[in-house]
């Protein structure tokens, strides 16, 4: 599963930086060449790539009683604006998301969660590009340990799928490098694909490093 997740991602870091690439290509050579001086790493044109850590903990309310501890590290790559617009004084965009989710349980009956997901991400940011807020919304599937049969709330079987919500904000302190902190929500389960399927409702706080290319 992990060999296989790893090989998903990677496929998808490299088809995305090879569009970019061409891209930038066919503006030099319709505009020809920038001085270096004047090159401007605009987050809203360039990739963003992004690692982010944190802690969530396990929310009541239709999923397991088990108490879960998670430590989310996440990889992402975010592309750049598929649409823009003007808002509240500064820029409106939505871009795509695509993350590898690498997962310690820290609490709780499995020990890790390992998968990927994707989802669009809605983002304002001021005109300087130093500030910029964000929403995102997506899923996508993983695999765990999963310890449903041995322990009553644990999960039913190692092949899940996940759902999130994240929202914060990015502060950029060059043209290269950024830091985020957000509030992240992540849900958990087997969509009943197993008879033992009790999900995971987590929440917490994550922080990020940045850097535009």
């Amino acid at each position: 599963m992990l060999k296989r997740v790893l090989i998903f991602f990677i496929a998808g870091l490299r088809f995305a930086t090879a569009a970019e690439e061409e891209s930038r290509t066919q503006t030099t050579a319709q505009s020809g060449p920038k001085p270096i001086a004047a090159e401007n790493k605009d987050p809203i044109e360039h990739c963003e790539y992004i690692f982010e850590t944190g802690i969530i903990w396990k929310l009541g309310g239709g999923a397991t009683p088990l108490a879960y501890t998670v430590m989310p590290q996440i990889l992402t790559i975010k592309l750049p604006a598929a649409f823009r617009g003007t808002f509240a004084g500064g820029d409106l965009i939505l871009r795509q998301r695509f993350s590898l989710l690498l997962e310690p349980i820290i609490k709780g009956p499995e020990t890790h969660y390992l998968g990927v997901s994707g989802s669009g991400s809605i983002e304002w940011w001021n005109h300087p590009r130093t500030t910029s807020v964000f929403f995102a919304s997506g899923g996508g599937f993983g695999g765990m340990n999963s310890k449903g049969y041995e322990i009553k709330g644990a999960q039913g079987q190692d092949l899940n799928f996940n759902w999130f919500i994240y929202s914060g904000a990015q502060k950029s302190w060059n043209p290269r490098l950024s830091t985020s902190l957000g509030l992240y929500f992540q849900h958990i389960s087997n969509a009943s694909l197993d008879r033992v399927n009790p999900g995971l409702n987590a929440l917490g706080p994550m922080i990020g490093l940045v850097y535009r290319y």
